[in-house]
């Protein structure tokens, strides 16, 4: 197995597997930088369950035992540019927290990567596509990610809107219609008024991707739901980068629809260079 692959062959197998294997699968997406200097005993403690259980779950996801399952976490680890950078603390230079902030989330964007399942980008990309009309909702720092992703799709020739008032998302839910889509963020996944608009959404018929963290109430209320976990404390030196992660993915998302539409698309892009440059000096 290549090392990058661990996580994602975690997140891929936890339908798989049984339930305390999934409780050792919880703990090390958590933790994963903890694991690799634990023992088997202080894994099985922690996770809650016996030492032959944690022998199985490291076999369920490929690897011969639990040395092995660590050597290939800590290679994995190894390779993300960003491990030991993320505490910021009040006493670094200005070059020392810039290089924390960008290796933090150059990290987290690494991560969330690996983790991601191609299938539910798929789904998401076809229903993008199929849909009538295209709406986005967030909250708090959800918000400027749902209007940046309406202005990204609707140069796509999609009919596109994002709101990130609840009394507005109601009444925009119930004007959809099935088929029609609509792209909920969070960043915590447990926002009661978007689980109320996606309530409301679903009661129409209409799809929901939901990017949030996996199985979070968002991401298993939603339709499609693409899972970004990225692990943060929300301390006053933490670098939030989560929200860069939901971007990136919207991009993933957008070329995905892009690519499907072709070369009509591609001439209205043009058009629409052309036009922008009448607005630009030099």
């Amino acid at each position: 197995m290549k090392p990058a692959e661990l996580t994602r062959t975690i997140n891929a197998a936890l339908p798989t597997l049984r339930k305390a294997e999934r409780k050792v699968a919880d703990y090390v997406l958590t933790d994963p930088e903890q694991v690799v200097r634990m023992r088997i005993v202080d894994l099985a403690r922690h996770a809650g369950v016996s030492e032959p259980t944690v022998v199985r779950f490291c076999r369920a996801v490929g690897c011969g035992g639990f040395q092995d399952f660590k050597l290939a976490l800590a290679q994995q680890l190894a390779a993300s540019p960003g491990l030991g950078q993320i505490a910021v603390t009040d006493t670094d230079s200005v070059r020392e927290y810039t290089d924390k902030v960008f290796d933090t989330t150059v990290d987290n964007l690494l991560k969330v990567r690996d983790s991601l399942d191609p299938q539910m980008l798929d789904r998401a990309i076809r229903a993008l596509c199929a849909a009538r009309r295209v709406e986005f909702y967030g909250f708090g720092a959800s918000a400027p990610v749902a209007f940046d992703a309406q202005h990204r799709f609707f140069r796509l020739r999609l009919a596109t809107a994002a709101y990130s008032d609840p009394h507005l998302q109601n009444m925009s839910a119930t004007s959809l219609e099935p088929g029609d889509v609509v792209v909920a963020f969070s960043q915590s996944g447990r926002t009661r008024a978007l689980l109320d608009s996606i309530k409301q959404v679903k009661k129409r018929g209409a799809i929901v991707i939901g990017l949030a963290p996996g199985r979070t109430p968002v991401a298993t209320a939603a339709t499609i739901p693409i899972a970004i976990d990225v692990k943060e404390d929300f301390q006053l030196y933490t670098p939030l980068s989560s929200r860069i992660a939901h971007l990136v993915v919207i991009d993933v998302l957008a070329i995905g629809v892009a690519q499907r539409k072709g070369p009509e698309l591609e001439d209205h892009l043009v058009r629409i260079q052309e036009g922008l440059r009448s607005l630009r000096t030099g």
